[in-house]
């Protein structure tokens, strides 16, 4: 077998409103601003967390490929609005902490800290376009 070197550069999340997810990612987790291109709600934002410049969220319009029917887009809508398009799973050392600063700011929360069954202690919260943002603890 041959082992490749590949990284995970950049991850998609779809938004709807850049400003509201600005302030979640860039002002309530702390992520930097790495590029910000566009104007209005068809804006392209990546963000990163600070001193992981190889680690990339790209935050876009869900459906701005030209590709996307109609009917993919409202479909689209539909699943942003229920929270079931898009997710992400981070890490933190400081669970707690950091649970008690994105409920500080605001953040939808879904689930409180908790010892899960497989082993590991995580919280999950919604960003303002649905998006299921799984936190977990390291240790």
């Amino acid at each position: 077998m041959i082992v490749m070197d590949i990284t995970i550069h950049t991850s998609f999340l779809p938004h709807d409103d850049p400003e509201e997810s600005l302030v979640f990612y860039r002002d309530i987790l702390g992520f930097e601003v790495r590029s910000d291109v566009g104007q209005g709600r068809m804006r392209w934002i990546t963000i990163g967390p600070a001193g992981q410049p190889s680690t990339s969220i790209l935050l876009a319009p869900p459906a701005a490929d030209p590709g996307v029917t109609e009917d993919e887009r409202r479909t689209i809508a539909e699943m942003m609005a229920k929270g079931t398009y898009g997710w992400i799973l981070l890490a933190t050392r400081d669970l707690d902490g950091t649970f008690e600063q994105l409920r500080a700011g605001g953040a939808e929360v879904v689930q409180e800290p908790t010892e899960q069954p497989y082993g590991i202690r995580d919280c999950a919260f919604r960003d303002p376009a649905g998006n299921l943002v799984r936190l977990q603890e390291l240790r």
